[in-house]
């Protein structure tokens, strides 16, 4: 692997920092004091500690930049036409908080193109359990630690491994929830299996290191996706909306795939 460049080692020292407090509290998490956004949604003390750790230790090394945060919102840069920073803090709350080993850490980089679109430029996926540290940036490569990651090279839908999202209370309606139903179904009769992990950072950040072979979920945020999207296409895959289109970080609709699974994935996934 070529050296890290300043940019990403920013990225992983923010994540790093932040990780150490979310770990203590993962070991306390019955003591952790939650409240609730919305039907089935949480906040945790865990989540509003990363992000204001991440925020300072970013803020510090970009200090022009503004933010994109999960629970901070938006915060405005010095320098209006400065990239921003896209923040999950703890992507896979309701993992943590019932005590599931899976969550992680979303930084992204987003930029404004001359055509007025969202770029991402930058990308890294801390997962602090298994001390797996994805990165990205726009044209050199998507790493794992250490390592190039490539998506995988299966080419049939029947050997193909995929992870999804599964509506529930207070995300979608009850049409919304059906149907998924209809696309799980569809899924299952073709495949070698579907996967709800719980973390949609996690899952195209599997989808990049091949583990998974496709992802698909519908009306996630930008700070759910963004990190994960470049990650996917450093790693030589594809990501789009359900209709093929390049506006997932619009839309938070994403299909994410190897190259010869991706159209196939969304042909199926089609009502």
């Amino acid at each position: 692997m070529a050296s890290q460049t300043a940019l990403i080692n920013v990225m992983q020292k923010a994540s790093t920092y932040a990780s150490r407090g979310m770990l203590r509290d993962f070991g306390e998490v019955e003591n952790l004091q939650v409240s609730r956004k919305g039907p089935a949604d949480f906040v945790s003390r865990a989540d509003i500690n990363a992000e204001r750790t991440i925020r300072k230790e970013l803020s510090k090394a970009r200090p022009d930049w503004g933010f994109l945060m999960e629970e901070g919102g938006v915060i405005e840069g010095s320098d209006p036409d400065a990239p921003v920073w896209v923040i999950d803090p703890l992507d896979g709350t309701t993992n943590f908080l019932h005590g599931i080993p899976h969550f992680a850490i979303s930084i992204a980089v987003m930029e404004t193109d001359t055509q007025g679109r969202k770029v991402i430029t930058a990308a890294s996926v801390f997962d602090p359990v298994k001390n797996e540290f994805y990165s990205a940036e726009r044209g050199k490569g998507a790493y794992l630690n250490e390592r190039r990651l490539r998506v995988s090279g299966r080419r049939s839908m029947a050997e193909s491994l995929f992870g999804t999202g599964i509506p529930f209370l207070g995300r979608g309606s009850d049409e919304d929830h059906d149907a998924f139903v209809k696309q799980l179904a569809k899924i299952m009769a073709v495949s070698s299996g579907v996967r709800r992990n719980g973390a949609a950072a996690l899952d195209l950040a599997w989808v990049a290191a091949g583990r998974l072979d496709g992802f698909w979920e519908k009306g996630l945020s930008i700070w759910d996706i963004a990190a994960g999207v470049l990650l996917v296409r450093e790693a030589g895959g594809f990501v789009s909306d359900f209709a093929s289109r390049d506006k997932s970080l619009d839309s938070g609709d994403v299909v994410a795939g190897n190259p010869s699974i991706h159209g196939d994935l969304i042909r199926h996934l089609r009502p």
